[in-house]
């Protein structure tokens, strides 16, 4: 299995040309239901590029009816990092889809040939045809970025390089201030 190597990895030199695709809802969730945090993208996006060129860097956002995400859609265009936004679809049945998987890897295989390194920042076991695609038709480096607690052993296995986010929980996760200006303000009355 290859593993994030704490040292200077000998496949990644300051020249590659990287692209990073962000499955936004996947770490979202996985940060949720694991460590009841929100994810900082912005220094997942450093650790990912690592001192190389970061050509793209593109976020897969899902919008609601509400829009309360917007101020999140604007986070991380300050970030540097472009969204693709799409609308919830909500069907008769009640049931909500909100899925970016095709979407992204076309963009992924759309902008591989100027790319070296594709990162690939999702643990869903869905992205291994794109993984081996991009890997044994293009010739490109691929790499994994994700919580090593919810990733698909396969895809981690396959990647040229897996970066584990739970190993550095401080540097990739953010706690939602609203909730404890919201629990003060509840025990104040």
């Amino acid at each position: 299995m290859k593993k994030e190597n704490k040292t200077t990895n000998p496949l990644k030199h300051p020249d590659q040309r990287v692209g990073v695709f962000i499955d936004v809802q996947n770490l979202y969730y996985s940060a949720k239901n694991l460590y009841g945090k929100k994810v900082n993208f912005g220094n997942i996006v450093k650790a990912a590029v690592e001192g190389r060129k970061l050509i793209r860097s593109i976020a897969y956002v899902v919008r609601t009816e509400s829009q309360d995400e917007q101020p999140f859609f604007e986070a991380l265009y300050n970030l540097g990092i472009e969204t693709r936004e799409k609308d919830l679809q909500i069907f008769n049945s009640g049931t909500k889809k909100a899925d970016w998987d095709v979407g992204l890897a076309v963009d992924a295989i759309r902008l591989s040939h100027s790319l070296d390194a594709i990162v690939l920042v999702s643990g869903d076991g869905d992205y291994l045809p794109l993984l081996d695609y991009l890997q044994k038709s293009t010739g490109k480096q691929v790499e994994v970025v994700a919580f090593g607690k919810t990733s698909s052993n396969r895809l981690v296995e396959s990647a040229d390089d897996f970066l584990d986010l739970d190993e550095d929980l401080a540097n990739f996760l953010i706690t939602d201030n609203r909730k404890g200006r919201l629990s003060t303000k509840k025990k104040r009355k």
